[in-house]
């Protein structure tokens, strides 16, 4: 203290002390500016002698505080000391010993898409999987849920999905993960997971088709003797599947499996989910089945208009023969690419399209028939004129012959005579002998009366059609 009061009395010295002389406005500016400074020094060397004086005390509390501290989260997280004493992430839960019980529940959150060209669906899924480590028993009945980051710590399993296309975890906001310690030592590990899985399917009965798809859990690395998964209440370890609405389909049930996978590297226990999906045959009804059966009935319209009526009903046929082309080329773009299979839709649009273009044959047949009637009507009346002809000219030549050629012991007479074989040269009887086959061929074959074939038409067709639609859906529906 003497020595700051000492510092004291130096600094209040006068301004002038060396015989300077100096204003009085100047002097006194000067002593002010000089006795701040001396006084913020003051207030520093103050400052810096009390808190020598009290960091011993407060540094003695501060660690006192830290101890006790680091003590309770000991206390409030044992599972961690248990960590600092000697765990080993690298070793599993008993170790050399019995197999880990591991036991899995698992909640489908959605089912995005299923695809028939890729056969593969993409899925979302919570996975929880349960075991007991004995190295993680803590004493009391509390469980501690810890963050996330925390698992590279523990050993977890290897688990992964079989046949699983492409993975992925969540990371958003932070890895979607979720660790929690029981007293017993049991711990809780969930995911957050979606993947996209193959499955196989059978698209021979497309649309109507009802396609079975799996869900497989195993352990990459531990076989069965480390490792043994089970469901943790069978069926009923997975949820969600009962409220999930699909676009296309609808799940008709599903059912869990506990089977063995035997790989080269050891026997593994392998966890199935096997659920069934029935599309939903309602849209390609609307889109595909109505519109092609409509077609067919527009064709049946040609049968009630006149034969003579060539531009109408060729347009008619013309138009649904192109408009289900353009149909089956418009369904086959939603249909998957596929050419292993021939699938009902395929059928079902073949059937139309027979019928379409059997309706405009039907008109080609009839038409022609008509035709054919109409050249033979022609053909009867030349060939009449023609006869009378050549019988005028037989009749005029015989009677020449008669005037100049008179025998005694020869009576011609007319009734007796085939005048057409004294006349006719030999090819001209093998023309007519195989025309007059010919004419027989073609009216055997040729329909009398063209007019019937629209009339049977009217029936058969409908008829047909009806017996073709019974069997179609009858077969695909319940066979």
């Amino acid at each position: 203290m003497k020595l700051i009061q000492n510092r004291l009395g130096r600094s209040h010295r006068r301004p002038w002390a060396r015989g300077e002389r100096q204003s009085i406005g100047d002097s006194y500016f000067g002593l002010s500016l000089r006795e701040c400074l001396i006084n913020m020094k003051y207030s520093l060397y103050l400052t810096f002698m009390c808190l020598s004086l009290f960091t011993p005390r407060i540094c003695v509390q501060g660690n006192q505080f830290n101890i006790e501290t680091s003590r309770s989260d000991k206390l409030s997280l044992p599972g961690f000391e248990n960590l600092t004493a000697g765990y080993n992430k690298f070793l599993r839960p008993n170790f050399g010993g019995e197999p880990v019980q591991i036991a899995l529940t698992m909640d489908i959150a959605s089912i995005s898409s299923i695809s028939e060209s890729n056969m593969d669906y993409t899925a979302t899924i919570y996975l929880r999987q349960r075991w007991t480590d004995q190295r993680l028993v803590f004493e009391g009945n509390k469980s501690f849920t810890l963050d996330a980051r925390l698992v590279e710590f523990l050993w977890v399993p290897d688990t992964y999905i079989v046949e699983s296309k492409k993975s992925f975890l969540h990371e958003v906001t932070v890895g979607n993960r979720l660790i929690r310690l029981f007293s017993n030592g049991t711990v809780l590990y969930a995911l957050r997971i979606t993947t996209t899985v193959a499955c196989n399917m059978d698209l021979s009965k497309y649309p109507m088709d009802t396609q079975t798809c799996k869900l497989q859990l195993e352990s990459w690395g531990y076989d069965g003797n480390d490792v043994e998964f089970s469901w943790l209440r069978g069926n009923d370890s997975v949820r969600g599947l009962e409220n999930l609405r699909l676009a296309q389909y609808t799940i008709q049930r599903y059912f869990t499996l506990v089977t063995r996978s035997q790989q080269e590297t050891g026997n593994y226990t392998r966890l199935v989910l096997q659920f069934e999906l029935r599309r939903n045959v309602l849209y390609f009804i609307l889109e595909t089945y109505v519109p092609s059966t409509f077609l067919v009935v527009l064709s049946w319209v040609s049968f009630w208009i006149s034969l003579d009526s060539v531009p109408a009903r060729t347009c008619i046929g013309v138009t649904t023969v192109l408009s289900m082309t353009t149909l089956m080329i418009g369904s086959r773009t939603s249909l998957p690419n596929t050419n292993c299979f021939i699938k009902a839709i395929d059928v079902y649009l073949g059937i139309c399209f027979s019928f379409v273009f059997g309706a405009l044959l039907e008109y080609a047949v009839a038409h022609y028939s008509s035709l054919q009637q109409m050249a033979a009507k022609d053909r009867g009346t030349s060939k009449e004129v023609e006869e009378v002809n050549i019988t005028n000219i037989i009749n005029s030549s015989i009677s020449s012959f008669k005037r100049k050629i008179s025998f005694a012991s020869i009576e011609i007479s007319g009734d007796n005579v085939d005048y057409s074989d004294l006349t006719m040269k030999t090819s001209d009887k093998f023309k007519l002998v195989f025309r007059d086959k010919m004419g027989r061929i073609v009216d055997y074959f040729t329909i009398q009366n063209p007019s019937n074939v629209d009339r049977y038409s009217k029936l058969l067709f409908p008829l047909i059609f009806m017996l073709a639609n019974v069997f179609y859906w009858a077969y695909y529906m319940y066979f």
